[in-house]
């Protein structure tokens, strides 16, 4: 599979998050090593593991901005959980074997697509022959004379290339036909999620194919028939197997799984009965992100060779609470730094879609032209940095918060305004913030 290199991963990470650089080169260090093992002979492959990363900071720095925007640049299967979905096998909550399972439907996505890329000329042409038969449909009753049948089969053929060059001319959109489409029920839930969501689906899978397909005739015109046909078509040509056997491999060679908020399952051991979030799942965890096989409905996986990024804030516990065992499959600790002033200026400017960029397009909409001056945003960046070391440290998110407050009554207003023009500069920001700070209680739960 192509790869971007490590540089231009780093580079489009730095298109939408500010700073931590140690933790960019990270992940692209790792995401490059996939495409570097492929490359390798078959003997040498099977004996790399991929190094698992745990990325370490406060909460609002930028670690599941980093996941996210790893996902939009991946064409590998990419699954982000959250660690405290998650509890010990035989409790009520999500096993940890279900995470892979959700690895392998991101990944029969991706292959699919790309199945649908290659039957897709096939496909139209099926659809066009299909819109002809609604449109030129066949006699039901056959019982003529042998020259008769000929003549009108002659005919019908005529007609038939007549509607098909107006077909293709799109000369036939609006023009309604008679369509059997299926009608899917509702699927019920088998079994409550207690460790048994596989057996869940694949009893719902067996149930959906034993139950009769209820079809229904419907008016409908040739654009929305020509859309329903062409998925039935390509789904109708896709090798199925193929798609499952390609998933199974792509997930083992190049799945990556971001598991965050990896620091609530982290801690010592309960004395106060089973501790089915900390321990439990850790020991769950351990054979997943060790290597073993986890059985899906397309097919067994095995973990051995997929990459895990873990993160946390790591606020009361500590990375070396973790289990040994765990500790020692996550060999790859980055730590992502607080935010400074000079950080919240740069995120309110430089990112494609800084946030200052974001509400100004909103209230655009609303023929609302927003302004953010130099001092304006100094101002909106200094008070973020403050609110953050004063009160509780929420990074980045602090700015949410402040902007919101800022723009609140332009918003609001936004429909009704007779001045259409809004400048927010410093004297502004201080303006509708700096009340709510100087009162230390109403800052607490405003901002």
């Amino acid at each position: 599979m192509e790869s971007l290199t490590p540089k231009q991963i780093v580079a489009e990470l730095d298109k939408h998050i500010v700073g931590q650089t140690a933790a960019k080169k990270a992940v692209a260090v790792a995401i490059r090593n996939r495409w570097r093992r492929q490359q390798l002979p078959e003997d040498l492959r099977k004996d790399i593991t991929p190094k698992n990363i745990i990325l370490i900071g406060p909460t609002g720095v930028g670690k599941t901005e980093i996941a996210r925007r790893l996902a939009q640049l991946m064409s590998a299967p990419f699954v982000k959980v959250e660690a405290t979905k998650f509890t010990e096998v035989g409790y009520v909550g999500r096993d940890v074997d279900s995470m892979i399972r959700d690895l392998t439907e991101a990944a029969i996505g991706i292959v699919k697509q790309k199945q649908r890329e290659y039957v897709k000329e096939k496909a139209h042409e099926r659809v066009t022959e299909r819109l002809l038969d609604l449109l030129v449909p066949s006699p039901k009753n056959s019982q003529w004379e042998p020259e008769g049948e000929t003549e009108e089969q002659e005919k019908r053929q005529r007609t038939r290339e007549k509607f098909r060059t107006m077909l293709l001319a799109g000369e036939l959109e609006d023009r309604m036909v008679e369509l059997n489409l299926e009608q899917k029920s509702s699927p019920v839930q088998i079994f409550s999620n207690m460790g048994m969501e596989n057996m869940d689906v694949d009893l719902q899978n067996m149930f959906e194919k034993m139950m009769p397909k209820n079809q229904q005739p419907r008016q409908i015109s040739i654009r929305d028939a020509r859309k329903t046909i062409l998925e039935q078509e390509t789904e109708n040509l896709i090798d199925r197997s193929l798609v499952n056997e390609e998933a199974v491999n792509l997930v083992e060679n190049h799945g990556i799984l971001f598991l965050d908020e990896i620091d609530k399952v982290c801690g010592p051991q309960s004395g106060h009965g089973p501790d089915v979030s900390r321990q439990g799942v850790q020991r769950d965890l351990l054979p997943i992100v060790e290597g073993t096989t986890v059985n899906t409905k397309y097919g067994a996986v095995r973990t051995d060779h997929i990459l895990f990024i873990a993160a946390g804030a790591f606020h009361v516990s500590k990375p070396s609470d973790l289990m040994p065992e765990l500790q020692g499959r996550f060999p790859i600790r980055v730590e992502l730094t607080d935010l400074t002033k000079a950080d919240f200026h740069r995120i309110l400017t430089e990112p494609k879609h800084a946030l200052t960029k974001q509400y100004a397009e909103l209230l655009r909409t609303e023929g609302v032209e927003l302004e953010f001056t130099p001092d304006g945003i100094e101002a909106l960046a200094d008070l973020a940095f403050e609110l953050n070391r004063s009160t509780q440290n929420i990074g980045a998110r602090r700015l949410h918060t402040i902007l919101e407050k800022v723009v609140e009554e332009y918003s609001y207003e936004g429909p009704d305004l007779v001045e259409k023009q809004i400048v927010i500069d410093g004297p502004m920001v201080r303006e509708k913030i700096g009340a709510i700070i100087q009162r230390e209680d109403l800052s607490k739960y405003i901002l």
